[in-house]
């Protein structure tokens, strides 16, 4: 063999070792699927008002169970929701296995209730209810913990707790305030944050009212939401996992739930569903836009579990201005189910009349008959 010839047969395949290289990019779709487009986005709106019909029937159901002093399972309860879920137009199938969490099942955060292991939900029950449904249209995620009698003090306490860490995060969206010389509107504090922020920027907001009573939890407060898709989809997360640093963008749709977890006793989860969007800002700093969250979620929040004197003007100004909206929202589509209908225009009172109601009834209900 002639050592030259060799030697120049040799030289490419080292020189291409030399200069390989591994080059890792993520992908176009993933960007695609998490930034929503205005078809999307009105289907996501579309999925939440039928979901919120179903769950408003249920929840009027599952009251009147209660009330009559019947005893349910906690796989009855699942299949009662879904059920309903069923009868809306383009449902396809539950997003994912529903929790049905009854005491001190709630505090176990992916818990799956089976028919051999189910706990009973009663009068004295604390429900903890995270569910979802796919719809041709857009994919729901929702959580509600409910007290189905009469909550203690400290379970109260915690509830309001997670639910002003809640309106801490969502109260980046403001609807325009009715003038009402009858009803002044506290000053509330907008919250918006600049393209390019990522979630755990703005994570502790939702952390911050439980972190004052030294109480937590271990679980990220939002992760990002498919459009009739994944009902948990990247790569945006609002959590305390600061190596993820995907900026939130408009178009995004993320959960907000923040919760609190006792094991063995209870378990509290108050989940909407927000949209990213640009803020209408005075200013841009360095012509740099600002965002907000828009609510998708359109079900009445208990109030049976809020304790009034912990609550702000600002937070009882947001939980009235949600109930109103899902009222306007919601209730149009009650009109052939009038006793739905009117359990919603009920539970969508503002704040201070539901607190008097239970007041006015409460001496009734312990007169024996």
């Amino acid at each position: 063999m002639n050592p030259s010839a060799a030697s120049t047969d040799a030289a490419p395949p080292a020189a291409a070792a030399a200069t390989a290289a591994v080059v890792s990019l993520e992908s176009p779709v993933v960007a695609a699927k998490a930034i929503k487009n205005a078809a999307e986005l009105e289907g996501m709106k579309e999925a939440h008002l039928r979901d919120a019909v179903a769950i408003c029937d249920f929840l009027c159901w599952l009251e009147e169970e209660i009330a009559a002093g019947k005893t349910l399972s906690e796989v009855e309860v699942d299949l009662q929701l879904t059920g309903r879920r069923r009868q809306q137009p383009g449902f396809v199938e539950p997003s994912f296995p529903t929790i049905a969490g009854a005491d001190s099942n709630g505090a176990v955060i992916h818990y799956r209730a089976k028919e051999e292991t189910a706990r009973t939900v009663s009068g004295s029950t604390l429900l903890l209810l995270d569910s979802g449904g796919q719809f041709d249209c857009g994919t729901t995620d929702i959580t509600r913990t409910m007290h189905l009698g009469t909550p203690d003090e400290y379970q109260r306490r915690c509830y309001t707790r997670v639910l002003q860490g809640h309106i801490g995060l969502d109260r980046a969206y403001l609807r325009p305030t009715t003038k009402n010389p009858n009803r002044p509107s506290p000053p509330l504090q907008k919250v918006v944050f600049p393209e390019g922020t990522p979630g755990s920027a703005v994570d502790a907001l939702a952390r911050l009212p439980l972190w004052a009573e030294g109480l937590n939890y271990r679980h990220g407060t939002g992760h990002g939401v498919g459009a009739a898709l994944n009902v948990h989809e990247g790569p945006q997360s609002i959590s305390t996992r600061y190596w993820i640093t995907t900026p939130l963008q408009a178009g995004m749709v993320c959960s907000n739930e923040p919760g609190y977890y006792e094991d063995g006793r209870f378990g509290i989860r108050v989940e909407n569903l927000v949209v990213v969007e640009e803020a209408d800002t005075e200013f841009r700093f360095g012509g740099t836009s600002f965002l907000r969250f828009r609510r998708l979620t359109q079900v009445p929040i208990q109030t049976a579990l809020v304790e009034p004197s912990l609550m702000k003007p600002e937070d009882i100004a947001w939980l009235d201005d949600y109930h109103k909206e899902v009222w306007e929202a919601v209730s149009p589509r009650l009109a052939d189910k009038p006793k739905v209908l009117e359990w919603l225009r009920v539970n969508t009172r503002p704040l201070a009349e539901q607190v008097a109601s239970r007041q006015q009834a409460a001496p009734a209900a312990a007169v024996p008959a």
